[in-house]
């Protein structure tokens, strides 16, 4: 079976593929202290529960997080007698190379989402990632990342008020009732909603301009299925694109015999 690990610099997931599809799916908070132990006995606690039958040969990772890749490489070798794939570092290549400013380095959660993105809806395409940043990925017609944009994100830009401001209150993100709010919560809602609605838009309106094309827009995250209520924003919402992403680079680099 294949571990397909994704670490933000919030949350890790951990997704199991049995070769036909992903069987189980949890999540644990980053922490770069955690332990190659104490994430085999949290893991290997949880597939006990699951009942799952086989047992760990290969695994994958992208990691925006780099303390944290250490200790996860550590829990594949150690406890999966398996040397991992590191998206974005040596050994492990990609389909279609980025095409970007020489130096740059480009987060690897944007270049999984590229390659899924680009299997599942070809290319002109913007793919739109509520995480702790709100990113927009763009990829050209051949499957190859060529930039983006980076906006802060939707939980990050909320906890920087309430830090900024300490008599507003931290609200939860959810679709208000209207745009106009009649109580502080109901403000700071609307104007978080409504706000990053209207980023998401002229975003995407100017990258489409500047491209000068018609452009598929699809989106991933969390929140991601929020931001889609009522509106036509998105051409689709895909909760497992960055699993989906990982799978089909770990496909690649054992087709090449890395």
């Amino acid at each position: 079976m294949l571990l397909c690990i994704d670490c933000g610099n919030t949350n890790t997931v951990f997704s199991v593929w049995d070769g036909v599809e992903f069987t189980a799916t949890w999540r644990i908070a980053t922490d770069h202290r955690r332990t190659a132990d104490e994430y085999f006995v949290w893991l290997n606690t949880l597939m006990q529960l699951k009942g799952m039958q086989g047992r760990i040969s290969e695994a994958i990772i992208s990691s925006t997080a780099p303390r944290v890749v250490f200790n996860l490489r550590v829990l594949c070798n150690r406890y999966f007698d398996c040397r991992p794939y590191v998206v974005g570092k040596p050994g492990c290549e990609l389909p279609v190379a980025p095409r970007v400013d020489v130096g740059t380095t480009v987060g690897p959660d944007r270049l999984v989402n590229t390659v899924a993105g680009f299997e599942r809806h070809g290319g002109d395409l913007i793919v739109v990632d509520f995480g702790t940043a709100t990113t927009f990925d763009v990829v050209a017609p051949d499957g190859a990342y060529i930039g983006g944009v980076i906006a802060p994100g939707v939980n990050l830009s909320l906890e920087a008020l309430h830090m900024a401001a300490a008599a507003l209150p931290h609200v939860d993100v959810t679709k208000p009732q209207g745009v106009i709010g009649t109580n502080t919560v109901a403000c700071i809602q609307s104007g978080v909603y409504w706000g990053y609605i209207g980023l998401v838009e002229g975003i995407v309106r100017q990258i489409r301009m500047e491209r000068d094309r018609p452009m598929k827009v699809i989106a991933t995250g969390g929140l991601a299925s929020l931001f889609d209520l009522g509106f036509d924003l998105f051409d689709k919402v895909e909760d497992d694109l960055t699993m989906h992403g990982l799978r089909l680079i770990f496909d690649y680099n054992k087709g090449l015999g890395a």
